[in-house]
């Protein structure tokens, strides 16, 4: 498939379902400075995708695409510290931590295939 719109690439599609989840799992959480974090996390690691995409290079891009990498990273660190306090359970943990290495495996694969593409120059 070619990717014509950031809308195209997987791993910004998989990234807005977390982005979904993550908000439905935290909707009664009374602690805002978390909250606020993760889901700010999650959303940047769309937002990364879609900047990143109209960049003028791979070199670029791919810049976008480590930010997100490192966005992902946050968001599982947060998943372990929120499931140790209670606001996820076990089975949201494991749902959630399963879609952020999906993504996490999206976007490595990505910038490998653009580091050896000339989509742009």
């Amino acid at each position: 498939m070619k990717i014509e719109k950031f809308e195209d690439i997987e791993a910004w599609r998989e990234a807005r379902i977390l982005v979904k989840n993550m908000y439905e799992a935290l909707r009664g959480c009374g602690d805002f400075g978390f909250k606020g974090q993760i889901q700010r996390a999650c959303i940047s690691i769309m937002s990364n995708i879609a900047e990143g995409f109209d960049r003028h290079s791979n070199k670029e891009f791919i810049q976008f695409l480590i930010i997100s990498r490192g966005s992902c990273a946050e968001v599982r660190s947060l998943l372990y510290a929120g499931f140790d306090i209670g606001y996820f359970s076990e089975q949201q943990l494991s749902e959630l931590m399963d879609s952020c290495h999906k993504i996490s495996m999206l976007l490595n694969g990505f910038i490998r295939y653009l580091r050896k593409s000339e989509r742009k120059h």
